[in-house]
C-alpha cells in the first residue's frame, strides 16, 4: 500500500510551483484547514483515523493538468485527494495519508446546454446554486437538487450519489445524469454513461477526476408548496401512500420530524444590525412540504392530507419552511455540534422505524425525510450535542443505532466511504466488484482517494466491534443527555461568543461560494467557513495567528454576503469585528500600515487621507456658504474621501440638498472622518475618540438628522455610533438618512424636479455598507430615474446580491491580485450590459472602480450619483478620476514602502546616516569585531536582537534623511510633504516594534557588509 506522505521536500515543491504557480500552497495555516470536512468525530474515534493534514495543496484548471499531476505522483507514489465543496461528512475528501490535496474549485464552468434535448453539460466543480441560476435565464432548472445546494458541486454529487429535492419525481441523481467524464488515475480520459454510470457514480473520486458532467434538465415552473402537521409517522405514512396512489404530479415530498420542530422553535433569531428576525412558530408534530408545479392539484394535495388526520398549515409556515429547505443542520446552533445519521427505509416501513427510534433513542434525534421515487425514504438525522465533551463519544454511538434500526426493516446505509466501508455491499449491491476491479486496473497502487472504498483496517474493526455491542453503547448514548443553548466562554485567546462561533459553524461551505475574499484569493483561509476553521485550532492549540493570518482576517471586506447566507444564521461579520480590536488592540498584532499613516492623519488633522484640517471645507462653492446654517436640525456630512479628493462628491450633493429646499448645517473644519477605516482596522482607541468627537460637534449645533453622501459614513451614524455610544455612556438621538433617500421623499413630493435631459445608458453598483448592511436599494434608483432621458440598465448582480467592489481593505491590503480582480469584475460587469457609465453613490467604491478600471485597462467611466444627478438640474462637475488615480499612485507607493522589504531598502540607503547616529561606544565595539577573524560571523546572529535597542536612539536623529529618502521613492503631494514630519514619526513608533524583526532579517547581511567595507 502507498506509504504516508506528510511534507515535500524542496525539490518537489519546487516542481510543483514550477508548474502551478500561485495554485500550489504549502503554508502551514492553509493546509490545515483541508483536513476535515462536515463532519465531527468524538474525540475516541479521531486518533484511529489518523493525521488528516495534506502536505499540500494544488488547484488544477484543465484536464492537461490533472494527467501530468497523476503522472507526477504516480512517479513519486505520492497520495492524492480530489477535494470539491467538502459538503459532506463522510470523510471522502479526508487525505488520510497525507499528500497532495486536489482542489477542483476552479473547473466551475458551464460548458453548454441544449433546450430542445433539455441538457445541460458542466464542469465537475460548479456548484448547484450556480447552475440553477445560470439554467434561469433560459426558461430551464435542474430536475434535483441536494438539500446543500448553495455549496456542494455537481461533480461531488456524482462522486457521493443520493437523493435531493426533485427526488419524489426523479428518483436518484443517477438516474438523471446522461454522461459523466473522468480523468482516470492512470491519466486515460473516459465517458461514463448509460449503464457504466454504474461504476463511477458513489466511488468518492477514487478512480480519478470527475471534469465533466451532463445532465438532464426541465423547464422552469413556479414552485407551489403545501405544508401539512401530522400527529403521528403512521398518519404520514398513510399520506404518502395516498399520495403516490393518487397519481398527482408532485415533484418533491419532504419532511421533519417532531423533535425538529421542537428545536428548530428554540433557535435564537437572526441577528442583523440590532434588528431581530425571526420565522413563524412550527407546531409539534410531522411537518411536511409537498411541492409541485402543477397549480390545479392543490385542494387535491390538501384533502389527501386532511384525510389522513394532517392539518394543513398557514402559507407563511409552508412559504419560510420552503425557504429553509437548504438548512437542514439548523439545530447545529444550540449544539454547537451534530451526531449524523444518514439511512435509505422502504417507504413501507416509516411508522415503525419511528416507532423503533422512539423506543431505542431517548436523545432528542432531529430528522429530515425525503422521499425518492415514491419507493424508498432517505432519512437524514442529528443529535444536537458538544463535540469538546467526552460524553460526545457515548452519544455518538446512537448513529449505530439507526443504521441498526434501518437495516432491521429492510433499509441501508445512505452511503459508505471511510467510516462504514464494512456496509459498501449493501450501499453498491453488485457493482462494487466492477469497481474494485477498475480501480485495480486504472490505481494499482492505491494513490487515488486511499482507503475510501476498502476502508481503514482499525476503523473498520471497531465499528464491527460496535456494531456487534450496540445495546451496550445505545445505553451508555442514551445517558448523554445534551445540554442545549449558547454558552460563551472565551478559550485560549478567543472571545467567548466568537468560540462558540467557531463550534457551532457547520462547515458546509455556503459563505465560500459568495465570499468577496475568497472569490478574489481562492483559498479556505480567505472564506468564511476557513476562518471558523482556524479559530477552532486555535483554540484547541494546533495554530496560532501569524501576520499572515491576522492580515487574511482584516482583509475581510465587511459585504456580509456571508450573513444573508449561512444556514445556521451565525453573525459573522460581526465576530470578524469583534476580533479586529482583540487582534490588535488586546493581542498587539500590526495592523495594515496603510491605517497606521490614516491613524496619524486623524489624530493630528481628523481626516484619513493625510489634508490639512484647515482645508477640510474648501469643496464648499462661495454661492453656498451663505445658505448653510450654523445651526440646524439637519447637517450635510460630506466624509473625508468627498472633502478631499472626489469633491465632486460633496458639491452635488449639497447643491442637491439646496435644490429640494432643505435647510442644514454642516460640521466644516470640525468634521471627523466617520472612523470606520479604524475600526476595520483594529484600532478601536483611535475609533471611539472619533465616535465622542463628531457626536459632540453635531450636538452643538443642534444636529437631529444627519444626511450623509458616503454609505460607510451613513452605517457610523445610523448603527455603529447607537452602539458605540451606549458603550461610552454617551446620550445619542441622531437619526441618519442617506442623501439618495432625502431626495427620494422631495421627489415624490414634487419639490424637486429635474430640468435638464441627460441622454446616457446608466447602471448603478449597489454599495455593502448601504445596501446589504441598510436595505437601501430603490431610493438611489429612483432618483437615477427621475432624470429626463436617461435609459437605467441593471448589472448581473444587483441589490442584495450585488458583487462587492473589494474596498477599501483589499485596495489597501493586498491590491495586487486580489483588490484588482474583485474590481475589475464589478466593472466588466457594468461593460455587459453595455451602459456609458458606472454609478455608484460611495466614495471609497468609486476610488476602487476607478483604480482597478485602470489596472484592468476596462474603458468604463465611473461616475458620482450625485454629480450624476446635478447634471439634470443644469451643473455639471469637473471628472475627479485623473486626481483620484494620481492620489493612488502616491498610496500604492506608500504602502510598497511601508513593508517590512519597503523599509529595508530605505534603511540600507541610510546606513551611513544611521552609524553615524549610533553611540560611540558601540561604533568602537563594531570596529573592534571587525579586527577579529572571524568576529563579524559571530556578531552577525547578534544584529537582529541589538536592532530593537538600536532603533529608538537612532531613528529620531535620522528622521529628516529618512524623510528627504520617502520624497525620493513617493512624489508626493506639496500639502502631504508638509504632513510627513509630524506623520512618519507617529506611524513608526506604531510599525517598528512589530515590523523590526522582518526588516532585521532583510538588512542584517547589508549591514554586516558595510561594517566591513565602509564603517
Amino acid at each position: 500500500m502507498v506509504a504516508e506522505k506528510r511534507s515535500f521536500s524542496q525539490f518537489e515543491q519546487a516542481e510543483l510551483q514550477r508548474k502551478f504557480g500561485s495554485r500550489v500552497n504549502f503554508n502551514y495555516n492553509e493546509i490545515i484547514l483541508y483536513d476535515h470536512d462536515v463532519g465531527a468525530l468524538p474525540s475516541l474515534i479521531k486518533p484511529l483515523v489518523g493525521n488528516t493534514t495534506p502536505a499540500g495543496i494544488v488547484q488544477p484548471e484543465n484536464e492537461e493538468e490533472l494527467i501530468w499531476l497523476f503522472q507526477w505522483a504516480r512517479n513519486k507514489k505520492i497520495p492524492l485527494t480530489p477535494r470539491a465543496s467538502a459538503s459532506s461528512g463522510y470523510g471522502g475528501v479526508l487525505p488520510v495519508l497525507g499528500g497532495l490535496v486536489i482542489d477542483l474549485s476552479r473547473f466551475n464552468k458551464i460548458i453548454t446546454h441544449d433546450e430542445k434535448a433539455q441538457t445541460v453539460t458542466v464542469q465537475g466543480g460548479v456548484v448547484w446554486k450556480d447552475l440553477e441560476y445560470y439554467l434561469s435565464f433560459y426558461g430551464l432548472a435542474p430536475r434535483l437538487v441536494p438539500t446543500s445546494a448553495p455549496a456542494s458541486t455537481v461533480g461531488g454529487w456524482v462522486a457521493q450519489e443520493g437523493s435531493g429535492i426533485g427526488s419524489y419525481k426523479y428518483g436518484w441523481f443517477k438516474e438523471n445524469v446522461v454522461s459523466v467524464r473522468v480523468v482516470l488515475a492512470n491519466g486515460d480520459i473516459r465517458n461514463f454513461s448509460g449503464k457504466d454510470l454504474d461504476i463511477i457514480f458513489g466511488t468518492m473520486g477514487t478512480l480519478g477526476i470527475i471534469t465533466e458532467v451532463t445532465l438532464k434538465v426541465k423547464p422552469l415552473k413556479d414552485t407551489i408548496v403545501v405544508a401539512a402537521n401530522f400527529k403521528s409517522a403512521k398518519d404520514l405514512q398513510s399520506f404518502i401512500n395516498d399520495l403516490g396512489k393518487s397519481g398527482l404530479d408532485i415533484w418533491h415530498v419532504g419532511f421533519i420530524n417532531p423533535t425538529a420542530a421542537e428545536l428548530k422553535n428554540q433557535l435564537p433569531p437572526k441577528v442583523h444590525h440590532g434588528h431581530e428576525e425571526k420565522g413563524p412558530a412550527l407546531p409539534k408534530g410531522f411537518i411536511t412540504l409537498v411541492a409541485f408545479e402543477d397549480s390545479s392539484i392543490g385542494q387535491k394535495v390538501e384533502n389527501l392530507a386532511s384525510k389522513n388526520g394532517g392539518q394543513i398549515l398557514p402559507a407563511e409556515i409552508a412559504q419560510h419552511e420552503w425557504e429553509q429547505r437548504y438548512n437542514p443542520m439548523k439545530v447545529k446552533r444550540i449544539g454547537p455540534s451534530l451526531v449524523p445519521a444518514e439511512v435509505v427505509i422502504p417507504k413501507s416501513q416509516l411508522s415503525e422505524v419511528f416507532e423503533e427510534f422512539e423506543r431505542l433513542i431517548s436523545l432528542p434525534l432531529v430528522i429530515e425525510g425525503t422521499v425518492v421515487a415514491d419507493k424508498e425514504i432517505v432519512l437524514l438525522g442529528f443529535i444536537p450535542h458538544d463535540e469538546r465533551k467526552f460524553s460526545f463519544n457515548f452519544a455518538y454511538s446512537l448513529s449505530l443505532t439507526v443504521l441498526k434500526t434501518a437495516k432491521k426493516f429492510g433499509g441501508r446505509s445512505y452511503a459508505a466511504g471511510l467510516y462504514l466501508a464494512n456496509e459498501a455491499p449493501s450501499v453498491y449491491g453488485t457493482r462494487l466488484q466492477k469497481i474494485k476491479e477498475l480501480k485495480a486496473q486504472v490505481d494499482p497502487d492505491g494513490l487515488f482517494n486511499p482507503l475510501k472504498l476498502e476502508g481503514k483496517g482499525i476503523i473498520n474493526t471497531v465499528m464491527s466491534l460496535a456494531n456487534t455491542f450496540e445495546g451496550i453503547a445505545r445505553w451508555f448514548g442514551n445517558k448523554a443527555k445534551p445540554d442545549f443553548g449558547e454558552k460563551f466562554a472565551a478559550k485560549n485567546g478567543i472571545p467567548g461568543n466568537v468560540a462558540w462561533y467557531a463550534y457551532a459553524c457547520a462547515q458546509c461551505g455556503y459563505c465560500r461560494n459568495v465570499c468577496t475574499l475568497y472569490d478574489g484569493r481562492g483559498w479556505e483561509s480567505a472564506s468564511p467557513r476557513g476562518k471558523w476553521s482556524f479559530i477552532r485550532k486555535v483554540m484547541e492549540g494546533k495554530a496560532k495567528f501569524d501576520q499572515k493570518m491576522v492580515d487574511t482576517f482584516l482583509l475581510c471586506t465587511t459585504c456580509e454576503k456571508c450573513d444573508f447566507i449561512c444556514q445556521l444564521d451565525l453573525p459573522i461579520e460581526p465576530s470578524w469585528g469583534v476580533l479586529r480590536g482583540d487582534l490588535i488592540m488586546e493581542k498587539g498584532h500590526m495592523t495594515f500600515p496603510a491605517f497606521e499613516m490614516m491613524a496619524a492623519s486623524l489624530q493630528k488633522d481628523i481626516n484619513i487621507w493625510a489634508g490639512f484640517r484647515e482645508d477640510r471645507d474648501k469643496w464648499v462653492p462661495e454661492d453656498l456658504k451663505g445658505k448653510i446654517k450654523d445651526k440646524a436640525e439637519i447637517a450635510y456630512f460630506a466624509g473625508c474621501t468627498a472633502s478631499y479628493v472626489e469633491n465632486d462628491i460633496a458639491i452635488a450633493s449639497a447643491r442637491l440638498l439646496d435644490a429640494a429646499g432643505i435647510e442644514f448645517t454642516y460640521l466644516g473644519k470640525d468634521e471627523a472622518c466617520c472612523g470606520i477605516p479604524m475600526l476595520v482596522s483594529g484600532r478601536w482607541d483611535v475609533f471611539q475618540e472619533i465616535v465622542k468627537h463628531n457626536i459632540t460637534e453635531a450636538k452643538k449645533r443642534g444636529v437631529k438628522t444627519v444626511v450623509t453622501s458616503c454609505p460607510a459614513c451613513w452605517l457610523s451614524w445610523h448603527d455603529l455610533y447607537p452602539e458605540w455610544a451606549k458603550k461610552l455612556g454617551l446620550d445619542y438621538d441622531i437619526e441618519a438618512k442617506h442623501y439618495s433617500q432625502v431626495l427620494e421623499e422631495k421627489i415624490k413630493s414634487g419639490e424637486l424636479k429635474f430640468t435638464h435631459e441627460v441622454k446616457a445608458r446608466v447602471t448603478f453598483h449597489d454599495s455593502c455598507h448601504i445596501g446589504r448592511a441598510g436595505g437601501v436599494y430603490e431610493p438611489p434608483r429612483e432618483l437615477i430615474k427621475a432624470v429626463p432621458g436617461v435609459e437605467f440598465v441593471e448589472m448581473e448582480h444587483n441589490r442584495e446580491n450585488a458583487l462587492c467592489c473589494g474596498s477599501v481593505l483589499t485596495r489597501i491590503g493586498e491590491s495586487h491580485p486580489t483588490s484588482d480582480k474583485l474590481g475589475g469584475k464589478r466593472v466588466n460587469e457594468a461593460v455587459a450590459v453595455n451602459a456609458d457609465m458606472l454609478l455608484a453613490l460611495c466614495p471609497c467604491c468609486q476610488f476602487q472602480l476607478r483604480v482597478a478600471a485602470n489596472k484592468n485597462n476596462i474603458d468604463m467611466p465611473v461616475v458620482d450619483l450625485a454629480s450624476f444627478a446635478a447634471k439634470g438640474l443644469g451643473i455639471e462637475l469637473p471628472n475627479p478620476t485623473p486626481y483620484a488615480l494620481e492620489l493612488w499612485a502616491v498610496f500604492e507607493k506608500m504602502i510598497a514602502l511601508m513593508t517590512p522589504e519597503g523599509f529595508a531598502g530605505v534603511m540600507k540607503a541610510l546606513f551611513p546616516q544611521m552609524f553615524k547616529a549610533m553611540p560611540g561606544y558601540m561604533i568602537g565595539m563594531m570596529k573592534v569585531m571587525r579586527a577579529i577573524p572571524g568576529g563579524l560571523s559571530l556578531m552577525k546572529p547578534m544584529m537582529p536582537k541589538m536592532m530593537p535597542m538600536l532603533m529608538p536612539m537612532v531613528m529620531p536623529k535620522v528622521m529628516p534623511d529618512m524623510l528627504r529618502e520617502v520624497e525620493k521613492r513617493i512624489p508626493m503631494p506639496d500639502y502631504m510633504k508638509q504632513q510627513m514630519p509630524n506623520l512618519m514619526p507617529a506611524v513608526m513608533d506604531r510599525l517598528m516594534p512589530k515590523m523590526l524583526p522582518d526588516v532585521a532579517k532583510l538588512v542584517t547581511d547589508d549591514m554586516i557588509s558595510y561594517i566591513k567595507t565602509s564603517l
